[in-house]
């Protein structure tokens, strides 16, 4: 037997141990002594105050490319370090594969969102959201949607069942957005979590103060929260809305995301019949929600919706699939379930079972009698599969709003699809429901009828069988939350995430004034001309440096050639009659796309140069039709430029405006193009 460790908390740029002597944690399948918790003594607004005036100006100074390499840098280096946190999971009660998803699949979150922000968001430290808004009719007053940085800090509360997963999906957007954080973990699993933050402050890619971890109770944190900080919180329903209604939180309208337990459902569709591929995809699919990580999962199925003719059967097969499920020490080998958190919380489930009970039968397992591989139920929080069923799903309140956290599920019969979403609605709202169906009608009426209700809807069937993620897997790029009894927040979701920790605001000015805001050229703006800018390289180009180019006219010759070439023998193009009667033209008219094509035409400078590829076009519109005779003129302008991070180019977005000979717009666009940082470029010259 070692002395458990004294976990210590990370603040102000040292770690600190509480005053107190502090409660000790236990080993979740031996109930050995793990570590000892305590946050004693600590000053919490000085935590607070050292991330808003140390981590956030660093943060802020740094271009979301910048911020991206730093997350890339820090999951890469903690993957490297991942047995070392496998050894310390199997304390929480984690099996190998329970361990993979918190350890593996939270560092996998926090490389996603590198990838995220280098390929979705610009090299600057200003995000624009969505276009320019024209305020005036000579164009000299306008307005743009930015996002910057709160100036504040981001406190993440989080919950005992993924310790790592949990901190890592929140803090990968907030670094992202520039905005420093304070983790406070469930303290029955935190002696993981510090593990990773010990390992993250040793590699010192993050700027001091842009982590700060609390291990124990968070004291007077609260009390000290201002209108530019966030707080975010998973765990029960009860304790958040009581942090939600925290006085400075309400005081300050402090942004509060909260992620609570939820009742999620999966129904099984009326064509899904035993013997179908479905069936036996909702089959497994139930069993693995309720014994992965022991069934301590927010995402996990607890109520299991089905055809009332396929009931025995499912019951039937649901029974004999987790009467095979190996329950035991998680480190020994065959074991694929391991114990809950706690001894406390194998009693919490029990009370929630017997609660269950007024409602539903238990039709598997046994919830007291316990049956290992390998352990001892006197001092290891173990417990079986137990699956419960409610004949009369309408008038069982208790399966619609008591939650058994753990590996607990209901059956409930329905006799058709109204029944089956109605069913799905009574859990007041939840982070996922799922639906096996390989109907398409019967896909419809679910989703767009549960949608409303769930934050996520997933649809399992044959063809997606061996490459779904499943009902209970949050993804980085989708958003994980729900509304009503799931809280109400949103967490994930892509670059959502990172502009949850963002304020957006309107500026208004002159065009010149909000390009020098945004670094992004806006209609209005200064312009200058001279160089052909293709010839220009990123350390010579300019935001405004613009082309205007000689003009072509459109040609009979020109449209017929450029239909039979393409084989695009569209009637407007072609037949004058046909094209005159349509509603859009007076005559026949030029290709779109021949437009695009002379445009680039009229533009491009043909010789080698810093311009290296052209990989696409965004937002292109045809606006004017083009007849013939009429003639094309384009104005092309440097709009934004990206420097690519360790690399010798960068993106450069032009804008890309074709008029006719009476000034009238017939096209706009975006073109996209590499180009070299210097030129010619090193190898060239040498």
């Amino acid at each position: 037997m070692t002395t458990p460790r004294r976990l210590e908390s990370y603040v102000c740029g040292r770690w600190t141990p509480g005053s107190k002597h502090g409660q000790p944690l236990l080993d979740a399948a031996t109930g050995m002594p793990v570590a000892v918790i305590d946050s004693s003594g600590i000053d919490f607004a000085a935590a607070l105050a050292h991330g808003r005036e140390k981590a956030g100006p660093k943060l802020r100074a740094m271009s979301f490319h910048e911020r991206a390499a730093m997350l890339k840098a820090l999951g890469l280096a903690l993957m490297a370090q991942k047995e070392e946190f496998y050894a310390e999971s199997l304390h929480t009660g984690a099996t190998r594969t329970d361990g993979w998803v918190d350890i593996e699949g939270g560092i996998g979150t926090m490389l996603t969102y590198a990838s995220k922000g280098r390929r979705e968001l610009p090299n600057t430290r200003v995000l624009t959201d969505g276009d320019v808004e024209g305020l005036s009719k000579d164009g000299s007053f306008s307005a743009q949607h930015i996002l910057t940085p709160l100036h504040g800090v981001a406190v993440h509360i989080n919950a005992y069942n993924f310790p790592i997963w949990g901190m890592l999906e929140k803090i990968a957007p907030t670094l992202l957005a520039g905005v420093p954080c304070v983790v406070k973990p469930a303290s029955q699993t935190a002696y993981l979590t510090e593990l990773m933050v010990r390992r993250i402050v040793e590699t010192g890619i993050l700027p001091e103060g842009a982590l700060q971890l609390i291990c124990g109770s968070v004291g007077d944190l609260l009390d000290h929260v201002t209108e530019q900080d966030a707080v975010t919180f998973t765990g029960s329903a009860w304790t958040g809305r009581k942090l939600k209604t925290h006085p400075a939180i309400v005081a300050n309208s402090v942004r509060f995301t909260m992620e609570a337990d939820s009742l999620n459902a999966s129904i099984l569709g009326p064509d899904a019949v035993a013997g179908t591929p479905e069936f036996d995809l909702f089959v497994r699919e139930v069993a693995r929600e309720m014994t992965v990580k022991a069934g301590q999962k927010c995402t996990a199925i607890r109520r299991v919706i089905a055809p009332r003719a396929q009931v025995d059967a499912l019951v039937a097969a649901l029974g004999d699939r987790l009467a095979k499920t190996a329950v035991g020490l998680p480190g020994d080998e065959g074991v694929r379930m391991g114990p809950l958190a706690s001894l406390d919380q194998r009693k919490e489930v029990r009370e929630r079972i017997r609660d269950l009970q007024a409602a539903a039968e238990i039709v598997a397992g046994d919830p007291d009698a316990v049956r290992l591989a390998s352990g001892d139920a006197a001092v290891g929080a173990f417990l079986n599969p137990v699956l419960m069923y409610a004949g009369k799903p309408f008038s069982a309140k208790a399966v619609h709003e008591v939650e058994a956290f753990g590996p607990v599920s209901t059956v409930m019969p329905y006799d058709d699809l109204d029944e089956a979403v109605t069913l799905a609605r009574m859990g007041k709202g939840s982070l996922v429901t799922s639906v096996f169906t390989d109907d398409p009608k019967v896909a419809e009426e679910v989703v767009l009828n549960v949608a409303p209700w769930h934050g996520r809807v997933m649809i399992g069937n044959r063809a997606s069988a061996k490459s779904s993620t499943g009902h209970g897997s949050p993804l980085a790029p989708l958003v994980h939350g729900g509304p009503g009894r799931a809280g109400g927040g949103e967490e994930l979701g892509g670059i959502r995430g990172v502009k949850h920790y963002m304020q957006r605001t309107a500026v208004q000015g002159a065009p010149r004034l909000l390009s020098a805001v945004t670094g992004r050229w806006v209609p209005g703006a200064d312009v200058q001309q001279g160089t052909h800018p293709f010839r220009k390289s990123l350390a010579e180009l300019r935001i405004g440096d613009q082309l205007v180019t000689a003009t072509r006219t459109i040609t009979r010759e020109d449209v017929e050639h450029f239909a039979h070439f393409t084989g695009d023998t569209f009637y407007a193009h072609m037949d004058e009659a046909a094209a005159k009667a349509n509603p859009f033209f007076d005559d026949r008219v030029a290709h779109g796309y021949l437009i695009a094509s002379f445009a680039a035409g009229l533009f491009v400078e043909p010789n080698p140069g810093p311009v290296l590829a052209n990989y696409g076009v965004d937002n292109l519109r045809f606006l004017t039709p083009v007849y013939f005779g009429d003639s094309l003129q384009v104005r092309l302008t440097c709009k934004e430029i990206n420097p690519r991070q360790n690399a010798d180019h960068g993106e450069v977005r032009w804008d890309c405006q074709v008029t006719n000979q009476k000034a009238e717009v017939v096209a706009q666009y975006d073109v996209l193009t590499m180009v070299a940082k210097e030129w010619p470029l090193a190898q060239a010259a040498e």
